[in-house]
C-alpha cells in the first residue's frame, strides 16, 4: 500500500513513518499546515521536517502555503470548533493530493499526539476519504510518542511546545501563568 501521510511536524512523523514502513507499506510525507502561528514557528517546523526527511531519505511533498488569515477567518467566530476546521482543511488537502497522485490511501501524524481528538480525526479522515474516493488509513500512533521524542532529541530536531495555532499558543502560556499563581 502507498500512503500519503500528512505531517504536522518532524517529531510526530518519526514513529508513524517507521510503523508504516515496518508493515511493508510505502509512505510519502505531505506538509500542509496553514494553522501554525507565528510565521517563525511555521518556518521552524518546516525546516525541521526538511532536515529529518533528508537525513532518513523520506520523500515529502511540500504545500508550503502560509494561510494564517484564511485560518483565522474560518475559526475566529467559532474558536471552540477550531480543531474540527483545522483537521478538515488539512485532511481534505491530503486526500485530494493522494487521489491526484494515485496513492492507495492517506493518513496523518496528528494521530500520534495525545493532545488531539482521535475520534474526530478518524471521522474527518473517513468522511473526506469517502467523498474523494480514497481510503483513510487509521492507526493509533500514540504508543510511539516516546520513540518520536527520543529520536528527534537525538537528531537535534526542533521540538515545538504547542499544537500550532494562535489559540493553542495562548493556552500554553496561560496555563503556565495560572499555575504560577496557585
Amino acid at each position: 500500500m502507498k500512503i500519503l501521510l500528512h505531517i504536522c511536524c518532524a517529531n510526530c512523523a518519526i514513529y508513524p513513518l517507521e510503523r508504516i514502513k515496518g508493515k511493508g507499506d510505502e509512505a510519502v510525507g505531505f506538509f500542509f499546515n496553514p494553522n501554525i502561528h507565528p510565521y517563525q514557528e511555521y518556518q521552524k517546523r518546516l525546516d525541521a521536517l526538511k532536515q529529518y526527511s533528508e537525513r532518513v531519505g523520506v520523500e515529502v511533498i511540500y504545500r508550503d502555503e502560509y494561510l494564517l488569515e484564511e485560518f483565522l477567518r474560518n475559526v475566529s467566530h467559532r474558536v471552540e470548533e477550531r480543531c474540527q476546521y483545522c483537521y478538515s482543511v488539512r485532511l481534505e488537502a491530503t486526500a485530494q493530493a493522494a487521489k491526484k497522485n494515485a496513492f492507495d490511501g492517506f493518513s496523518t501524524t496528528l494521530l500520534q499526539s495525545t493532545h488531539q481528538n482521535h475520534a474526530l480525526i478518524k471521522e474527518t479522515g473517513e468522511r473526506f476519504g469517502q467523498a474523494i474516493g480514497i481510503s483513510f488509513y487509521y492507526e493509533d500512533f500514540r504508543k510511539g510518542w516516546k520513540r518520536g521524542a527520543e529520536v528527534s532529541k537525538a537528531m537535534g530536531l526542533y521540538r515545538q511546545q504547542y499544537c500550532g495555532c494562535i489559540y493553542s499558543e495562548k493556552e500554553r502560556f496561560m496555563k503556565k501563568k495560572v499555575t504560577k499563581l496557585t
